[in-house]
């Protein structure tokens, strides 16, 4: 056989793979699509973020939880939660071990370099909060005090940030501890391990309002501060699935079924933004 005879049935092969390869690619679903063929959809919550997120008899429960089952009630499919550690949730949404994350997730400008935020559902303005007994001014009044948060929270950087400016002004904190969970935070400033706590001010007010003999609301953290709303995210390539769930909420704001979850979740309503909410160049 000639070396041009030879090269025929190796073109019509290439170029049968090429035709089967593009019919293979027009055909691909995106993650939405899936999940509504699939009939199911599989979501990634730590459920341990009252009242946003927690377990309550078995079962969770909260603000997000009942956004979610709206989300999913209009998607007409069934859910599977997973009930993960937090340090495990935006790693295993890369990972495509679910399809989204519906947990309590702060915008700030390194995620959003990394994951596609829905429209807020929260707004997470960080405060700190003190035992009775001990409240503070302000933020400068935790110079020389323990201070705890959760570890690779939205709170930690925020939390380095005030540590280093507060130091670089002369004393910063005596001590900066992380802990798994922000309930674990709580035990520790209620046993005095901790002096103050820094979490979103929708949480606190609740901590405080559910145990007003043992937690004192502070003030703002101002300092490494950018961004303040909460909201759940997507994968980069997932944006039909993130504008779905955006969708959803902005029809919930407008509504008034959000704002009636948030005075049953947290006492009263917050405004939150169509646009503007996010650093440039976001997904």
């Amino acid at each position: 056989m000639t070396g041009s005879t030879l090269g025929r049935p190796i073109r019509a092969a290439a170029l049968f793979i090429g035709m089967i390869s593009c019919a293979s690619a027009g055909f691909a679903q995106s993650t939405l699509e899936q999940i509504q063929a699939a009939g199911k959809v599989v979501v990634a919550t730590e459920a341990a973020f009252p009242p946003f997120e927690f377990v309550e008899d078995g079962q969770i429960v909260g603000y997000g939880k009942d956004l979610l089952t709206e989300v999913v009630a209009e998607m007409g499919v069934e859910l599977e939660q997973l009930d993960l550690p937090w340090q495990g949730v935006l790693p295993g949404l890369l990972a495509k071990k679910f399809d989204f994350v519906a947990t309590t997730v702060a915008i700030n400008e390194e995620r959003a370099k990394r994951y596609a935020y829905t429209m807020p559902m929260a707004d997470g303005q960080p405060y700190f909060a003190t035992r009775v007994g001990t409240e503070l001014a302000s933020e400068n009044d935790l110079a020389g005090l323990r201070v705890g948060t959760q570890l690779a929270s939205f709170a930690e950087p925020i939390a380095r940030a005030l540590d280093e400016r507060l130091a670089g002004e002369g004393e910063g904190f005596a001590e900066l501890k992380l802990y798994p969970s922000f309930p674990d935070a709580y035990v520790a400033l209620a046993t005095g391990e901790v002096d103050a706590v820094i979490q979103a001010l929708p949480s606190l007010a609740v901590l405080v309002k559910d145990r007003p003999d043992v937690f004192a609301l502070g003030e703002p953290v101002t300092t490494g501060v950018s961004y303040t709303y909460l909201s759940w995210v997507t994968r980069p390539d997932d944006l039909e699935l993130r504008d779905f769930i955006s969708s959803v909420f902005l029809k919930m704001r407008d509504d008034g079924r959000m704002g009636a979850l948030q005075e049953k979740w947290f006492g009263f309503e917050m405004e939150i933004p169509t646009e503007g909410y996010l650093p440039e160049g976001s997904f």
